[in-house]
């Protein structure tokens, strides 16, 4: 997985961030396994790339919280999907973001 976000030729603008949502773990419920097209989107995503941060009033950049690496909590219909070299990605405001996971 390293290799594709190092290869990854996509960089976000502004406060904009790029993240490749988790695998969600197979589900199993009353001993059915639940197909793929069921399965919920995962909210838990690694950032990938950030944007270097927007402008305040006053022209200064404010720099995100968030940076590479980071494993995050998203909303299930937050961002815009796109899919690059068969990987699926999302592409959203740090705003969006519901919590950094630590640890």
């Amino acid at each position: 997985m390293a290799a594709v976000a190092s290869e990854l030729k996509l960089r976000p603008l502004y406060d904009r961030i790029v993240v490749r949502r988790k695998e969600a773990k197979e589900q199993v419920r009353g001993g059915i396994i639940i197909p793929d097209t069921a399965k919920e989107k995962p909210q838990e995503a690694e950032v990938i790339a950030v944007g270097e941060g927007k402008f305040d009033d006053n022209g200064k950049r404010i720099k995100l919280d968030v940076k590479k690496g980071d494993t995050v909590l998203i909303g299930k219909y937050s961002g815009t999907e796109i899919k690059l070299d068969d990987v699926e990605y999302t592409i959203l405001r740090e705003d969006e973001v519901l919590a950094i996971v630590e640890g």
